[in-house]
């Protein structure tokens, strides 16, 4: 984890969010809360544990424990925030929110496969690809507000490859 980037933001008054995936922390400060409260198991304030990681990032931050529900699943998760003032549920409703566009934009890179289409000029392509790019947010779109469940992925692979000139072998 990059607490210098982390560091910088903060003293840009930048408010982040993160998930933890080691022991990182020593409890610093006081606990937002003692015990588990609905899906939050614990809220409190802590300082990091590693000299290096200390230079690096040496104010206090909030470590946020939950349980989240991940594939129909309950799974706990730690959140390092530098926000001190919101619940603990919203820091962790950002993250899901957070989480749910990099979901997005992996769909979109797995749905479009743009690195197929990439011509030895980059110009030639461009254009049709922002096309699709928008064709594609345009359908995601109506069937969301549809609620159709099919995938799109063969159907707008083939009009992509369309678009730019290239056989789909689908």
């Amino acid at each position: 984890m990059d607490f210098e980037h982390l560091a910088d933001l903060s003293m840009r008054e930048v408010f982040w969010v993160t998930r933890a995936k080691g022991q990182y922390a020593v409890p610093g400060g006081p606990e937002y809360q003692q015990g588990m409260a609905g899906k939050i198991l614990r809220d409190d304030l802590i300082r990091l544990q590693t000299p290096a990681s200390r230079q690096d990032y040496p104010e206090l931050l909030r470590r946020v424990v939950a349980l989240v529900e991940v594939d129909g699943q309950e799974v706990e998760m730690v959140f390092l925030t530098n926000n001190l003032e919101w619940s603990a549920a919203s820091i962790i409703e950002l993250y899901r929110c957070r989480w749910q566009i990099e979901v997005f934009f992996k769909q979109i890179k797995q749905t479009l496969q743009l690195a197929d289409f990439w011509a030895p000029a980059p110009m030639r392509c461009g254009g049709r690809l922002w096309t699709a790019l928008l064709v594609y947010l345009l359908l995601r779109y109506l069937a969301f507000l549809s609620e159709w469940s099919h995938k799109l992925q063969s159907a707008l692979y083939a009009d992509v490859a369309w678009l730019c000139g290239k056989k789909w072998m689908g």
